[in-house]
This record gives C-alpha cells, sequence and structure tokens, in this order.
C-alpha cells in the first residue's frame, strides 16, 4: 500500500506542468473562492456517498443485516482511494471482495455483490460518457469524440459481455495463463489455478442462479439510478467551480464535459487519469485534440480545471485513504466475523 502513496506526487506533475506552462498561478486557484471549492468537494463526497450507499443496498439484499450500513458505505467510500491510485480506475472490488470475506461472507458470494456494484457503475459510466462523445462530434470535435466513444465503448462492452455470459459460459483461467502459472510456480502455481478456477465457476454458478430473478433485476435497475445519480454529482462539480471563475457552463454541459474527462482519463497511460483528464475536460470544453499538447494561448477555463482536480481528487484522495486505513483494512476480530 505505501507504493500508492508514494505514488501520489507523481501526479501531481501533470498540474505543475500545466501551471507553468500557462502561467496559472496559486491567486488564480484561490480566486476561484472558498464556497465554489467546497461545494465541489461537497458534490464529490455526495458522489462517494451515493456509491457507499448503493454498495450497503446491494449487500444487504444479498447478504441481509451482514454488517452496520454506515460501515458498508464507508467501506466502498474508503475503496475508491485504490481506483484513484490506479491506471483506468480499477481496483476497488478487490478492496470490497477481501473485506466481505474477511466478514464471513464467502468469496463466491462476495465477489458476485463486487461485480454487481461494479457492473451498474461502468454502465452508467459508460452511457453517459457515450453521449458527451456523440454531442463532441456533432459539434465537430472528431478527435475528442472519437477517443471520448473508442475508450467508453470498449470498457462498458466488455464490462456488460462478461457479466452477462458468465450466466450462460463458465468462465476458467486462460491456458496460456495456466499453462505459465504450473510452469513457473511448479505445485503452488497449479494449486492457485486450480482454486482460481474453482472461484470463478461458482461465480458464474451466482450469475445462474441470480440474474433471471425478479429480485436481482430489481437490485440491478436501482443500483444502476444510484450509479446515474452519483455520476450527475461528479459531473456538476465542474460547474460549481466555474461558478468561481468568469467561465460559465451549463449543468448538463458540464456533465457531459467532466464524464468525456473522464472517458478520455480511463486510458491506462497515467495514475487515476492525471493529465488526461485535465487535458479532457479542456479538449472537450473548447473543441480540441487532447493529444495534440500545444500551447494555446488564451485557452479558457485552466484555473477553473486545477481547482476542479484538487477538489474531486486530491482531496477526496486524503479522505478514502482514512476511510480504507480505519474501515475495510483494519483487522476484524472473530466474534465480528461470520
Amino acid at each position: 500500500m505505501n507504493w500508492r502513496l508514494a505514488a501520489i506526487p507523481v501526479t501531481l506533475i501533470p498540474i505543475l506542468i500545466i501551471a507553468v506552462q500557462f502561467d496559472i498561478q496559486i491567486e488564480d486557484v484561490l480566486a476561484i473562492g472558498l464556497l465554489p471549492f467546497v461545494g465541489a468537494i461537497v458534490a464529490m463526497m455526495i458522489k462517494l456517498g451515493l456509491q457507499g450507499i448503493k454498495f450497503a443496498y446491494i449487500t444487504r439484499k444479498y447478504l441481509g443485516h451482514f454488517d452496520s450500513f454506515f460501515k458498508l458505505v464507508g467501506v466502498r467510500m474508503g475503496s475508491e482511494f485504490i481506483k484513484f491510485t490506479t491506471p483506468m480506475f480499477i481496483g476497488a472490488e478487490f478492496v470490497i471482495i477481501y473485506y466481505l470475506h474477511k466478514k464471513g461472507a464467502k468469496p463466491a458470494k462476495a465477489a458476485w455483490i463486487a461485480i454487481m456494484d461494479m457492473v451498474t457503475e461502468v454502465l452508467a459510466a459508460g452511457l453517459l460518457s457515450i453521449m458527451a462523445g456523440i454531442i463532441a462530434l456533432l459539434s465537430g470535435a472528431y478527435v475528442v469524440g472519437a477517443v471520448i466513444l473508442v475508450t467508453s465503448i470498449i470498457i462498458t462492452s466488455l464490462w456488460m459481455v462478461m457479466f452477462f455470459l458468465s450466466s450462460k459460459h463458465t468462465f476458467q483461467v486462460p491456458k496460456v495463463l495456466e499453462n505459465l502459472a504450473k510452469r513457473f510456480g511448479k505445485e503452488k502455481g497449479a494449486e492457485a489455478i486450480g482454486k482460481t478456477n474453482t472461484w470463478m465457476e461458482e461465480v458464474c454458478m451466482m450469475s445462474r442462479e441470480n440474474l433471471k430473478t425478479s429480485e436481482s433485476k430489481k437490485i440491478f435497475t436501482v443500483s444502476f439510478l444510484f450509479s446515474l445519480a452519483s455520476w450527475f454529482f461528479y459531473g456538476i462539480s465542474f460547474m460549481i467551480i466555474a461558478t468561481g471563475t468568469e467561465f460559465v457552463i451549463s449543468a448538463f454541459d458540464s456533465v457531459m464535459a467532466v464524464m468525456g474527462a473522464n472517458a478520455i482519463g480511463n486510458l491506462p497511460i497515467t495514475i487515476g487519469g492525471s493529465g488526461l483528464a485535465e487535458f479532457g475536460i479542456i479538449a472537450y470544453i473548447n473543441n480540441l485534440d487532447p493529444f495534440a499538447f500545444e500551447i494555446v494561448e488564451g485557452i479558457v477555463a485552466w484555473d477553473a480545471v486545477i481547482g476542479w482536480r484538487i477538489a474531486t481528487y486530491y482531496v477526496p484522495i486524503a479522505i478514502t485513504w482514512l476511510l480504507l486505513v480505519k474501515l475495510a483494512l483494519s483487522r476484524i476480530s472473530k466474534s465480528q466475523a461470520r
């Protein structure tokens, strides 16, 4: 976990480059004002809180009164720290599986809950990002629109196909990986592959048992709506920050710009999408090529973008880290485990 903390300063490099190249001073960011900055933080925390409520809802539906509702919310919020410090915003699901299993849930059921949580989040984000990509294309921003659409469609389709295919097909570790594990890991490698295949088979069995039931369809629908709401609050966070500058943007355009930037930030190039998200939102708003890093004079909203990034990335990193350590990674006594 320490390497993740060490990686955080690396994410500051794009911010510093932007500030130097565009002559953005600390005073420019501070000029945004305390209220817009706090408002954007609140919007982001509502986004994380809704994700936590969704996770608690799914967990309670499948495991009953498994744990404190508020603790489940906190664990899910804390798991976002892993997504903030990895490329493509992945990793939160492993924290969820680890925590639920540590509390006594069977690995397959813990994985099913994590998958349901992740798939609804990816689907909501994907649909909003695809909408943003289409709008960008219609506005003549062909490079931006193409990047957003390709990234969003690939990621969303991959998750959805795997999710629904799991109810009809039992996935196993690919033979290539299995042979490599057995070759280099010997007996331990073969044992690990065996356990992984058993776990994947159990998850697929759960998928077959649950996906066709009306209860699971209801859980999926409610979770999807929670995800849409959470991404909406993330989207308007930029509009809130922008109120402290001379840049004016509507709530809809703000959501589209942020979701477009989120799609670009999903490219597995930098930690937490650092640099990509910033250039993505500017490129979307100004119909620019996000990968043409020439410095353009007179570009608008850089102070708002830096303020937005601080409010929705760096502040939440500190909060989610505390929740991760205090809740998800804390020791659980035998009396607490089920």
